[in-house]
């Protein structure tokens, strides 16, 4: 009776965790979904209220076409935003709307560095040379970070590095590490590969990486976004 019941037990266990692995990955890109979702959702919901007053109808004040609406206004918005500002009228406007916010001093700074970082993360251009390793928390231990500019130290001459290193699982919150250009290593991974790697835990990812430390390149160190 015993091994039937720790083979019926073992079983279980074996269908529970394949349905974890099955339904799991599922869940998580729901999730991830769902908060967009709701997020663009949340910031298109004020239009959607203007809209109702000045066209009231009875197809918009149903509850779950509003959030739907609010979607839809949203990206169009941001397509919007997109394409004016890749004209030469709609430029100049936003550097004039971001010369504006500069002078504003709170906000210039938070501003400035949300931008800079986003600029830094999004840009393709030489995005797999952005994408380091680095020995944190101890040495022999290497995690996963984004070159996002050189300095030089006053006192040495010596080249510095600025890595900033994502958390996984939730990459919105990260250390920022200035460390010797000596100890880091460059990688061959892109950013959609780095991301990939940081938001399953390592569960999905290249099979092969640069581990090893080799100094960067002169030409490379110039291609580094200051």
């Amino acid at each position: 009776m015993k091994p039937l019941l720790t083979r019926a037990a073992r079983s279980l266990q074996s269908n529970i965790l394949a349905g974890i692995l099955t339904i799991g990955p599922l869940f998580v890109t729901y999730l991830i979904f769902r908060f967009v979702l709701e997020k663009l959702a949340e910031a298109g919901l004020p239009l959607v209220k203007i809209l109702e007053r000045v066209f009231p109808a009875a197809w918009l004040s149903t509850p779950w076409m509003q959030p739907l609406v609010a979607v839809l206004l949203t990206l169009v918005l941001l397509l919007l935003a997109g394409r004016l500002t890749s004209v030469v009228v709609g430029r100049q406007a936003f550097n004039l709307f971001e010369a504006i916010l500069e002078r504003l001093p709170f906000v210039a700074k938070v501003y400035t560095s949300v931008r800079q970082l986003l600029d830094t993360m999004m840009a393709r251009k030489d995005a797999s040379q952005r994408v380091v390793l680095v020995d944190f928390p101890i040495q022999g231990q290497k995690s996963i970070g984004f070159l996002t500019r050189t300095m030089t130290d006053s006192n040495t001459g010596r080249q510095l590095a600025a890595v900033l290193l994502p958390n996984a699982i939730n990459p919105t919150s990260a250390f920022l590490q200035i460390l010797p250009m000596e100890r880091v290593t460059p990688t061959d991974l892109t950013m959609e590969q780095a991301m990939s790697l940081l938001m399953t835990g390592g569960a999905a990812g290249p099979d092969t990486i640069k581990f090893s430390a080799v100094e960067l390149p002169a030409a490379d160190q110039e291609n580094v976004v200051r």
